[in-house]
């Protein structure tokens, strides 16, 4: 660091020679190293460069902690108190360290088995934890308990909200986004759901609301999914940068200011906080519940971690618990777990009677419903073209266990009208069969071309209404073998010809066996005209799904590999419809969307 000058006025005083002015000097220049010392060691300490006294030093255990950019600010804090408090575990003081880091990124690279450089993750919602779980090669990680908690609402501008007649009037998931999304006169944003907890938990929870309204629910939600696509942002900060500031949606004659957005109450007390009356946002609590961002305290590679850094890092989760911590969480924003629901505190946010801000939250999505959420978002986002490819082999007859006599076909055919529903009219969608010897020497044929549901056919039908009267046909051919190699040959050769420029392109085969056509091609050959085939400037994976106990899932997913595709096994086919979704969510996400 350079020398620094006196102020003029000191240095005018110094020349005069008067005693008392360099007495006076003297006391300032000490006063302002103190202050200066002072404050370095306090922003040296709020770093970690200055952790301890001498006493904990060369003791301390150090943690590397990763948190959501949300509730670091208020871990770190109550990690500096620790420090400063000289907080030890078995006679060690402990020296957590917390860096942010969205819960999305987090997860993947966990799911991936990338080494992680921290040893406790605190992601603001268990569905990350999960997701993390869900990768082959992943790393281990363990939910040791829960730090803080937030409910997930509809936050809106006054006067946005004024219009639906908040705080007064009440409404479901459902009927919210239905409201907000009736007309361009309430725009409502979001995080995008594959990157943000409160995202998907809304979508699901708009999903499962809208399911209750009756048969047409599911396509309800994909148009209402449809029109939020349209106004996502990346992350939860951005979605709150989308608002209007002057409450009006209209300030410097932007109209893509929101007037509404999916926000955790925490995030709309951090927005509120220091607005003036009538430039915060107001918040609708669902009448059907509000899911929560629960915040798991999780612990990454435990098996690896020594005794001195596991018993630290549950020493922190205690400390967490403390009622000085939670005061911390709670100055944040934040609900603490166990305790009472600081109305104060959510009237900062926004809410107030009667909202149902004090009720309990809505029972968490499963992970069927979060995967099946994620899935039509992927679709809906991209739209599809997928020519789907069904079994029609004898085998299909065989009844499906528990299911009151009921055949894997007719089980199938249920699954996929179900997965129809989760379309929209952008989305193209085909349909072949296939057994041995189906059409003369083939052992497949199209039943409908791949085009879209929208599209008008004959008889004054449209493409998705033909398409269900051809799932609702499908039979299973007496005495048909599986000829599984042959067909997925010529379905690939078929779809990747098709290949639709910006839309999700894929192949869905479904079998219950294995091939069973002594002149077909082998597995091996097939595999090479698989690889050949698939180019990865116009991508088609191929999603193929082996049900039941006979069917080959080792074949199925070497198949699908060499398509840049995944390959799945399950026991019953009322899953299809969940694994097709998810199919869809993960192989779009690695890059097989074009």
């Amino acid at each position: 660091m350079g020398r620094h000058s006196l102020p003029d006025a000191y240095a005018s005083e110094g020349t005069r020679g008067r005693p008392a002015a360099g007495r006076r000097r003297t006391v300032v220049v000490a006063t302002l190293l103190v202050l200066v010392v002072a404050g370095g060691a306090a922003v040296a300490a709020g770093s970690g460069l200055l952790s301890f006294g001498d006493s904990c030093r060369d003791s301390a255990v150090r943690l590397d902690l990763v948190a959501s950019p949300d509730v670091a600010p208020a871990v770190r804090s109550v990690a500096e108190r620790a420090r400063a408090d000289k907080v030890t575990s078995d006679g060690s003081c402990i020296d957590v360290r917390v860096t942010a880091r969205e819960s999305y990124k987090v997860a993947d690279a966990l799911g991936a088995g990338r080494d992680p450089d921290f040893a406790v993750w605190i992601p603001d919602s268990a569905l990350w934890v999960d997701r993390a779980k869900e990768g082959g090669d992943g790393v281990s990680v363990a939910t040791a308990g829960h730090v803080a908690a937030s409910p997930v609402a509809l936050a809106l501008v006054a006067p946005a909200a004024k219009s639906l007649g908040w705080p007064s009037r009440t409404y479901t998931w459902g009927e919210l986004a239905a409201a907000a999304t009736r007309s361009d006169a309430l725009r409502l944003g979001a995080a995008d759901p594959s990157r943000s907890a409160a995202g998907l938990l809304a979508l699901s929870s708009i999903g499962r609301s809208t399911a209750r309204q009756g048969a047409d629910g599911s396509t309800k939600a994909a148009a209402l999914a449809k029109l939020l696509s349209q106004r996502t942002s990346d992350t939860d900060a951005q979605v709150v940068d989308t608002l209007a500031r002057d409450g009006s949606g209209t300030e410097s004659g932007n109209p893509r200011r929101n007037q509404a957005v999916v926000l955790s109450e925490q995030a709309a007390y951090a927005y509120n906080t220091g607005r003036g009356a009538g430039r915060g946002l107001d918040l609708f609590y669902p009448k059907d519940g509000a899911p929560l961002l629960d915040y798991p305290y999780t612990i990454v590679r435990e098996s690896r971690l020594s005794t001195d850094r596991s018993r630290a890092a549950m020493r922190f989760l205690t400390l967490l618990g403390e009622p000085e911590s939670r005061r911390t969480l709670a100055r944040s924003g934040f609900r603490t777990p166990g305790d009472a629901v600081d109305e104060a505190a959510v009237k900062k946010a926004g809410g107030t009677a009667p909202q149902p801000y004090a009720t309990s939250s809505a029972e968490a999505p499963s992970a069927k419903e979060l995967q099946e959420a994620l899935g039509m978002w992927t679709i809906i986002v991209q739209s599809a073209r997928l020519t789907t490819v069904v079994d029609a082999s004898g085998s299909m007859a065989a009844p499906v266990p528990g299911a009151g006599g009921r055949t894997r076909m007719d089980v199938t055919k249920t699954s996929l009208l179900r997965a129809l529903a989760q379309f929209t009219t952008e989305d193209e969608i085909g349909l072949w069969d296939f057994a041995t010897r189906l059409d003369g020497s083939r052992d497949y044929r199209e039943l409908v071309p791949t085009a879209r549901l929208g599209d008008p056919v004959k008889g004054g039908r449209t493409q998705r209404e033909r398409l269900a009267a051809a799932f609702g046909a499908l039979q299973p051919v007496p005495d048909g073998a599986t000829g599984l190699y042959d067909t997925a040959l010529a379905a690939y050769q078929q779809a990747t010809a098709g290949y639709r420029q910006g839309k999700f392109n894929a192949l869905v085969i479904l079998t219950d066996g294995a091939n069973e056509d002594p002149g077909s091609i082998s597995r091996g050959e097939l595999i090479t005209r698989l690889q050949k085939l698939a180019d990865p400037a116009k991508p088609v994976p191929m999603i193929a799904i082996a049900v039941g106990p006979d069917a080959d899932g080792e074949a199925v997913r070497e198949i699908a590999k060499a398509t840049g595709g995944a390959g799945y096994q399950v026991t019953d086919p009322a899953e299809i419809q969940a694994v097709i979704l998810k199919a869809i969510m993960t192989v779009g996400q690695g890059g097989g969307a074009g």
